[in-house]
């Protein structure tokens, strides 16, 4: 039961990157992604009967506090420059 959820919550946050074109929608779909896995993780702990699987949720949580920092310095260094959040507009910086 707990797999299936967090199976949907990992596809809610994949679509959510796949169809979204603003930056930050994109890192809140990521961080849904994260969490479906660290659910993930706990829930096998949990039926093994260790606790690796919250080791790794620590671990993992660390990273994406980590992420959650550099992405949204990012976003807010491209909204300096581009007065936009929109993938389309980011993608001039090529040329």
């Amino acid at each position: 039961m707990v797999e299936s959820f967090a199976a949907a919550l990992f596809l809610i946050g994949l679509l959510g990157i796949v169809l979204r074109r603003t930056i930050l929608v994109m890192l809140m779909s990521l961080e849904l992604m994260l969490n479906a896995v660290n659910l993930t993780f706990v829930a096998f702990g949990q039926q093994q009967g260790l606790l690796t699987g919250q080791v790794y949720v620590f671990f993992t949580m660390t990273i994406a506090a980590a992420e959650a920092a550099i992405g949204l310095a990012l976003v807010i260094a491209l909204f300096r420059t581009f007065r936009s959040v929109d993938t389309h507009a980011v993608h001039g910086m090529r040329e």
